[in-house]
């Protein structure tokens, strides 16, 4: 599976990016996951609907199925990272650092986002990660954990083509994801984010 992360300060054009960038690779076949790093707590669900009383219940993960789209929320988030799934690898990118726990989370999160099939994820934020990086705005190349593979300004096609250049990260214990899809999360056309783990 191929991550890249778009790095660069607040109000650089990140999210912008992501939007320019999701429909290009989904046009070449690809399915495409973004994650997003969240620095303060927000509430995703609505207090009073069920949903949030299942989790305000003590509920750990709550799955809600609409018509249109299936969402899921965990408690597990960079405070408390959630464990790899079972079978998974932290695809190499933790080096035996398990005392961050934004990178365990963000690690965590990339394995679930492999089993469900993804090709592609883009992460926005998380620019200590050591995956291939676009840097968005005047972001120092220095500053982050990745090797820089293009700059926001660059033209859309290049970048595109750079993702998929890129040799994928494997997070199963046997380096290929294939066969290692849920089932609940087959490719149907439904949209299915990943969980809140990178909060």
């Amino acid at each position: 599976m191929r991550v890249v992360c778009l790095a660069g300060p607040s109000d650089s054009g990140k999210t912008t990016l992501v939007e320019e960038l999701v429909p290009r690779l989904a046009d070449r076949d690809a399915r495409v996951a973004t994650v997003k790093s969240i620095h303060h707590d927000i509430e995703i669900d609505t207090p009073g609907a069920d949903t949030h009383r299942h989790r305000t219940a003590g509920a750990e993960t709550v799955v809600g199925i609409t018509p249109e789209l299936t969402f899921d929320v965990s408690t597990r988030a960079k405070r408390n990272p959630p464990p790899l799934p079972d079978g998974a690898t932290d695809g190499g990118l933790l080096a035996g650092d398990l005392d961050d726990p934004e990178l365990t989370a963000l690690v965590s999160t990339l394995a679930r986002l492999e089993r469900r099939g993804y090709d592609t994820v883009l992460v926005e934020g998380f620019a200590a990660a050591p995956v291939p990086t676009i840097l968005v705005g005047d972001r120092d190349p220095e500053d982050v954990g990745g090797e820089v593979i293009g700059r926001g300004r660059d033209d859309l096609e290049a970048l595109v083509a750079a993702i998929c250049e890129l040799e994928g990260i494997s997070f199963s214990e046997t380096g290929d994801a294939a066969g290692t899809h849920d089932d609940a999360d087959s490719h149907d056309g439904t949209t299915r984010p990943a969980s809140n783990a990178d909060e």
